[in-house]
C-alpha cells in the first residue's frame, strides 16, 4: 500500500527568506513559518500556541519568494515532510524536519516595510492574472452574467 506525505500550513513568515544561488542555476530559499492556534483553557483564558516550521523552496518558487515575501507575509503552503539526519561534532545523532514546498499562495496585503514594491518578474507563472475588462459599451451589472447557459 502506498503512503501519503502531505502537509498543509497557513501562517506568517518569521523572517525574510534566506536565498542561496547554487551551481547549475539552482536556487533554494529557506523560510521560517509560524502557525498559531488559539483556544480557551479551563479558566476561560485565551491561550495562543505557536509552532515554527522550516520551509524549503526551489528554483522558480525560491525566486518568487525572494522577490515578494517578507517577514510577516501570510502564506498558504502545500508540501511534504523531509528529514535530515547527521552526527554533530560531539558524535550525537541529530535529526531535522523541514517542509519541501510543492505550491504556495501569498495571502493578505503587502507586508509593511520601507522597501519599495519590487518590479514584476518576467516569469509568466508569477504574473498576477489580468483584471477583467469591460469591452462592451454597457456598464457591468453585478446581477448579470454573460454565461451561455
Amino acid at each position: 500500500m502506498a503512503g501519503v506525505n502531505k502537509v498543509i500550513l497557513l501562517g506568517n513568515l518569521g523572517a525574510d527568506p534566506e536565498v542561496k544561488y547554487l551551481e547549475g542555476e539552482k536556487v533554494v530559499a529557506n523560510l521560517r513559518l509560524a502557525t498559531t492556534e488559539s483556544y480557551k483553557d479551563r479558566s476561560g483564558n485565551r491561550v495562543d500556541q505557536t509552532e515554527w516550521h522550516d520551509l524549503e523552496m526551489w528554483d522558480g518558487q525560491a525566486k518568487i519568494a525572494e522577490q515578494y515575501l517578507r517577514k510577516g507575509s501570510q502564506i498558504y503552503v502545500e508540501g511534504k515532510i523531509k528529514s535530515d539526519t547527521w552526527q554533530d561534532e560531539n558524535g550525537q545523532n541529530r535529526k531535522r524536519m523541514r517542509i519541501r514546498v510543492n505550491s504556495f499562495t501569498m495571502l493578505g496585503g503587502k507586508p509593511e516595510g520601507n522597501n519599495p514594491s519590487p518590479a514584476p518578474m518576467n516569469n509568466p507563472q508569477s504574473k498576477p492574472a489580468p483584471a477583467p475588462s469591460n469591452t462592451g459599451n454597457k456598464p457591468l451589472d453585478e446581477g448579470e452574467d454573460d454565461l451561455p447557459f
